[in-house]
């Protein structure tokens, strides 16, 4: 203990001497029918809720019928045990682990709303507290004390409380911004020592990290981010370690965020309001995040009304807000609070973030999530939420979804288009059934071709950056099942020229029936390329260009074509695609290519030859048809 504020709590006792009472007088101002808070998570005052018990196990009809009021229950709960139910009836505002039993079994209550409004609830009494259990720093010697690393909904309780009663604890950091309280706003002061809870960082999966580095394509240098809690949130913060300049607002703060600001990669330099400052309302973390945090001037911890207000974040520019989900059905509404009619956590502070970041000048939204659940039995990708489950997300809260699989970006698509974008980032063993059940209810074309299993996998690793003649940087990707309307704008982008050179036909409508044959592919028996500017982590690609094969099995060759949008011709487009598409034949063991080339196409022809290909063509009714064998 720091012997200058050992000295200042002694003083208090001196001066105060009415608040430094026996455990026995503390509880003993407790009645029943009361409303009990009880600070948040880690900052739960772990030795007075065990105090609290002991005294009711030894005084059984202390008090009856209290309410034990908690956003999200880390520690100790014995409260909401079957024995204590005459005496306590526990709510929360966020299930944890410990309670999510007793909440679903009846013993115990959930309160959903917006975090945000928590401390409007307490203000207008529409939530009574009349005692508030918390836990604080050592005071100053000007009589301040500091609620530490929950400030969230913690400070309003204790504003409106009848009957505060402090565990001071040494270990307790003190935290600028809004957690100081002054002693003569505390009734009783109980002192115990003793290791704040901790939210220990779990170790990223192969899958959590491939997630992670979708969410870092997302996030730009100078954005400002809000980032939830758990595993993959911590993937995601490991992952931006190459940005630059980043801001923080937002709810929680833990390791993640406290490693980025300790390597720089955080300073805040670009934010409109708070510029230099850290903006979070509590932390949950280890003991290394609370001692960074102690009377750390680049820190500040806010009340949950401020942080999480959908106005005061959406007035800071590039916005990104984070989170997670339990599930997501094919519309794009999301629960993150219930899995059907059971309850699992809570609405929490990611609505107020999602929407204030759709607020923001380009903010942006971005839902993260596993593909699947219980060892890959469950998809996280549903046609519909599970009946009862509670809408935390609606369906226009969200610009990106993010699983192991890839990014969809569903902002302002139609339903189908959302579907058919959401079914390819599911896990591919359940996209067959979400293909048939999204037909079933007419969320996408009746007739949506597909083809299961490994042939019909989307081949990630053939995707590659590429420069060509002319300097255009180009994505080369496989076509996927989801880009019909991107193909769509591109084949009605080219002239009546590029579409009768292409197909050799005058026919020039490119129906949904026609769309299929390019985007429904059997990547074993052929290879459908585009080349595109901008990237997953753009709103909107633009699709500039179109290459493919078909393998002929029993030649061992492939007929190969391309197109490329018309203002991009002869920028080396055509070229990419084409040495790429040969780079990927020869890999499969091909010997060479086949084509059919219009003799008016002669931009075609000089590029075949120019491929060095061993070229033999036979000219048939205006037609070359060209065999070309690979060399080396």
């Amino acid at each position: 203990m720091n012997k200058k504020k050992e000295n200042n709590l002694a003083q208090m006792r001196e001066q105060y001497p009415h608040k430094f009472v026996s455990e026995e007088l503390v509880f003993n101002n407790i009645h029943k029918g009361d409303c009990i808070f009880i600070s948040t998570a880690c900052a739960e005052p772990q030795y007075l809720v065990n105090s609290m018990i002991k005294y009711v196990e030894n005084h059984p009809k202390a008090f009856f019928d209290t309410e034990i009021l908690h956003v999200w229950t880390l520690g100790v709960a014995p409260y909401a045990k079957e024995k204590f139910k005459s005496n306590f009836r526990h709510n929360s505002f966020f299930i944890g682990d410990n309670t999510r039993d007793s909440v679903n079994e009846g013993f115990a209550d959930y309160t959903p709303i917006f975090l945000s409004e928590v401390p409007d609830l307490f203000m207008k009494g529409l939530q009574p507290v009349d005692v508030a259990l918390i836990q604080t720093s050592l005071p100053d010697q000007h009589g301040y004390m500091n609620i530490g690393v929950s400030v969230d909904i913690v400070k309003a309780a204790i504003e409106v409380a009848g009957l505060v009663i402090a565990q001071v604890n040494p270990r307790m950091p003190r935290i600028h911004g809004d957690g100081f309280i002054h002693i003569d706003d505390i009734d009783f002061v109980i002192e115990h020592e003793e290791p704040l809870l901790e939210f220990p960082s779990e170790p990223p999966s192969d899958i959590v990290r491939r997630i992670g580095g979708y969410v870092s394509q997302l996030v730009e240098d100078g954005d400002t981010i809000q980032v939830g809690y758990g595993s993959i949130p911590n993937a995601v913060l490991s992952a931006l370690s190459d940005k630059k300049h980043l801001g923080v607002h937002t709810e929680l703060l833990g390791d993640g965020l406290v490693e980025l600001i300790k390597k720089g990669v955080v300073d805040n330099s670009r934010k409109k309001i708070n510029r230099g400052k850290s903006i979070a309302s509590f932390s949950m973390g280890s003991s290394a995040t609370y001692e960074f945090l102690h009377d750390n001037p680049c820190v500040e911890f806010r009340s949950i009304k401020y942080t999480n207000d959908p106005m005061v974040i959406a007035r800071h520019e590039n916005m990104v807000a984070i989170n997670s989900a339990l599930e997501i059905d094919l519309t794009g509404q999301a629960s993150a609070e219930s899995l059907g009619k059971t309850f699992y956590s809570g609405i929490g502070g990611q609505a107020d973030f999602m929407r204030g970041a759709i607020l923001a000048p380009n903010g942006k939204t971005i839902l993260a999530l596993q593909s699947t659940a219980q060892n890959e039995t469950v998809s996280r990708i549903v046609p519909f939420l599970q009946s009862g489950a509670g809408v935390t997300l609606n369906r226009g809260d969200i610009h990106y979804v993010i699983t192991e699989y890839g990014i969809a970006h569903i902002h302002g698509k139609n339903i189908r288009e959302r579907a058919m974008d959401l079914i390819a980032i599911a896990h591919p063993k359940f996209r067959p059934q979400l293909i048939k059940e999204a037909k079933k209810h007419n969320i996408i074309y009746k007739d949506q071709a597909f083809i299961p299993g490994k042939r019909g996998e989307y081949p990630e690793e053939l995707e590659t950056y590429r420069t060509s003649k002319n300097g255009l940087e180009v994505l080369l990707r496989p076509v996927r099942i989801n880009d019909e309307p991107a193909l769509k704008d591109f084949f009605y982008s080219l002239s009546d020229q590029s579409l009768h050179r292409r197909f050799i036909s005058m026919r020039n409508d490119i129906p949904h029936e026609r769309l299929q044959e390019f985007t429904v592919i059997d990547y074993t028996r052929e290879m459908m390329m585009v080349a595109v500017l901008g990237s997953e982590e753009k709103e909107r690609e633009m699709v500039i260009g179109l290459g493919q094969y078909a393998i002929e099995e029993l030649a061992h060759t492939a007929n190969v074509a391309f197109v490329v949008r018309d203002e991009f011709q002869n920028s080396g487009v055509g070229q990419l695609l084409l040495e790429y598409l040969t780079y990927l034949a020869k890999r499969q063991g091909l010997l060479g290519f086949t084509a059919e080339v219009l003799v008016e196409n002669r931009p075609m022809m000089k590029l075949f030859q120019k491929m060095g290909y061993d070229i033999h063509e036979q000219l048939s009714e205006g037609i070359y048809e060209l065999k070309m064998a690979f060399r080396g």
